[in-house]
Order: C-alpha cells, then structure tokens, then sequence
C-alpha cells in the first residue's frame, strides 16, 4: 500500500465516524507523531480538524520530576496532567459537551470546535486505561527503539544508544506503558512508521515484540 494510499484508508475510515470524533494518534518519543498527525490532517480536508498536542498538558516540572529525573515511573505516571486534558479537550468536545476547549493546559483561552469537527490527539501513553476508552478511533505508530533512539538524538541530542543510562526513563517508561496497556492490541490500526515517507498498516501481533 502505498503513502497516499495509507493516508486515504485511515481518512475514509475516520471521515465516516459520525458527530465529532476523537482520534488518538500513539507512539513512544520519536515514533513521528507530529509529521504523521500532520499528514492525516492534509488529507481529511473535507471537514474541519482540530490538532491537540498532548505535551501542551505536560506536568510542571515539580510534578513530572518528583520521582527523580531519571526515573521511569515518573515519566509513565507524572508526565502529564490527564485531568487537564480530559477537563478541556475530551470532556467539551464528546457528544453533549460545550465545544469550547483550550489548546494547552497553560492557557486561559477558549475556542469554539465547529460541528463535526475531526479531533486529532497526537502524544505519549494514549492507550494507557483512563484514555483508552475515550477515542473514537485510534492509531499506534510502531517504530523500535533504536531507530526512535536516533531520531531523538538528532531532534534532542540525546544519546543515540537506547540502552545508554541516560535513556533510561525514556525506554524504561515507555516499556512500562507496553507492560500495562499493550498499546498496538488496543489501537484500531497500526502502523509501521519506521520509514515515515513510506508508513505500512500491520497487524497487532506483528508489532509489540519488535518493540521491546
């Protein structure tokens, strides 16, 4: 299948949702979330869509630090303020909510979704037991970490090597959102993003192990 063949099953498939629908867009650090959001966006353009990044709901630092700086718990457990983001995207914009939700969980201001309106959530952990359950579609983009790895370090510049210390409470927290959520099992297609101009949909039981 190819690019624009991708982009074109998961918009069709989406576009037919009806009302408003919540789309979950998964993946560890440096799977390309952002770009593949983008993507999909372009290609749902016969209906307006919101993009909701989900590190715009990160913790203060006195909360997502407070098990440590290198600790993987606290990355799983502390990175972000989920009560935030349910309260002002997810709540407002489900069936018989206001429509009016903010874009980060630092601002004050409101905006006003339009009806109908597709809205792309794009970050870490959304499978995890309190999300999973929220997203009218999903997608979990599959990439391993050593190639996710090398991707942080040019966006980053940390280390290349994920078995590198340093990498620790990247990898290891993100090996314990796939110990409790098992994320591909849970997302409604997965897809290879190893190679980001040439995405591939795979089954579940193709991903998870390469992952590890």
């Amino acid at each position: 299948m190819s690019t624009a063949s991708v982009f074109e099953t998961l918009a069709a498939e989406i576009s037919a949702l009806r009302g408003s629908p919540l789309v979950a867009i998964d993946g560890v650090d440096g799977s390309g979330k952002t770009t593949f959001t983008k993507s999909l966006a372009a290609q749902l353009n016969a209906r307006p869509v919101i993009v909701i990044h989900v590190d715009d709901f990160l913790n203060p630092p006195e909360i997502r630090h407070r098990r440590g700086r290198q600790s993987p718990d606290g990355f799983w457990l502390d990175s972000y303020d989920y009560d935030a983001l349910e309260r002002h995207v997810l709540d407002p914009l489900t069936p018989g909510g206001s429509r009016e939700y903010r874009q980060r969980r630092d601002s004050d201001a409101y905006l006003c979704a339009a009806d109908g309106a597709i809205v792309l959530v794009e970050g870490l952990f959304l499978h995890r037991d309190e999300l999973a359950g929220r997203w009218d579609y999903s997608i979990f983009l599959d990439v391993p970490f050593g190639i996710t790895a090398q991707r942080m370090n040019l966006r980053d510049g940390t280390n290349a090597d994920p078995e590198h210390p340093s990498m620790n409470r990247y990898v290891g927290g993100q090996g314990l959102y796939f110990a409790a959520a098992k994320p591909w099992t849970r997302a409604d297609c997965v897809i290879d993003n190893s190679h980001p101009n040439a995405p591939v949909m795979i089954s579940p039981e193709h991903a998870g192990d390469r992952l590890q």
